[in-house]
């Protein structure tokens, strides 16, 4: 479909596949280095992180193909779901770039969200399915919940010091996972800040009340959950422990530093997008693109 849609535009372009982890920003640097200015990647979250790490503070301009298992990106974006329509938005002039912020956790990138706790537990055990989706996930979900731990962490932002016994924390750029499921309600890609989110710890019943809230997107107004609006989170765990970047796991230190990296990479959205505001920058003309 892609060699076709190329062909069929006469587009000044490439596609080229992914072998494994990491290879994604290898190409993408390797798209930089040749002066492409457009380069779209399609596929998840995973990708879409990828692929920024080696567009951040460039010229280059990302387009996104949404064909992962949650997408939550691309959905606070608007970007068409279809394959068709988004390699139109990609490809074509119809779009406008717009300049969204991404976050760093321990130095490590992440575009739509990160996690501790049983944010992390849940993306470990997801990214061991063979098949995936909003069903896949909710059951991953649960079976995580049942084997939950409490944390204790204390969180640092602005001066203010708080002690948490948690659930969760997220750190959310965009306001969703993927599937819809807000963890951060109201939060936007370009206003220089992260929303940190906390889940003390809750009985089942509480849990499925705040599932609820999580895909009504109200769970910022249970009292279960603490929200805080930074662009610099300091949390201290009592030990080290895994963490996740936009659905990718990682082993990090007790003590993890989030920082909000403000405007830093540059995305291809729809012209009428009212989750990022407006710029008189001009779409480029040529673009590769990233199969996961």
């Amino acid at each position: 479909m892609l060699r076709s849609f190329m062909s069929a535009r006469s587009l000044d372009a490439d596609l080229v596949c992914t072998e494994g982890p990491g290879h994604a920003t290898e190409l993408a640097r390797d798209a930089v280095a040749a002066g492409c200015l457009r380069i779209v990647a399609v596929g998840g979250d995973g990708t879409v992180n990828e692929v920024a790490q080696a567009l951040i503070h460039t010229p280059a301009a990302m387009g996104l193909v949404p064909c992962g298992s949650g997408n939550g990106l691309a959905l606070h974006l608007g970007l068409p779901r279809a394959i068709p329509d988004a390699l139109e938005l990609a490809a074509g002039t119809s779009g406008r770039v717009a300049e969204i912020d991404t976050g760093t956790v321990n130095g490590l990138v992440f575009v739509n969200a990160m996690g501790l706790g049983l944010d992390a537990d849940v993306a470990r055990r997801f990214n061991l399915l063979t098949r995936r989706g909003l069903p896949a996930y909710t059951r991953t979900a649960l079976a995580a919940f049942f084997g939950r731990a409490t944390e204790r962490c204390q969180v640092s932002v602005g001066g203010h010091r708080e002690t948490l016994d948690t659930l969760l924390i997220a750190v959310a750029n965009s306001d969703q996972y993927g599937n819809n499921a807000r963890i951060a309600p109201h939060a936007r890609v370009d206003d220089g800040v992260l929303d940190l989110v906390a889940v003390r710890p809750v009985g089942i019943l509480s849990a499925c009340f705040l599932g609820a809230r999580l895909f009504l997107g109200s769970i910022d107004r249970s009292r279960g959950v603490r929200r805080m609006r930074g662009a610099r989170f300091l949390i201290e765990r009592t030990a080290a422990g895994i963490i996740h970047t936009d659905g990718e796991t990682h082993m990090a230190a007790a003590c993890v530093e989030v920082i909000v990296k403000p405007r830093s990479l540059r995305l291809i959205v729809p012209s009428d997008c009212a989750a990022v505001s407006r710029s008189e920058e001009r779409p480029a003309n040529t673009f590769a693109l990233q199969l996961p």
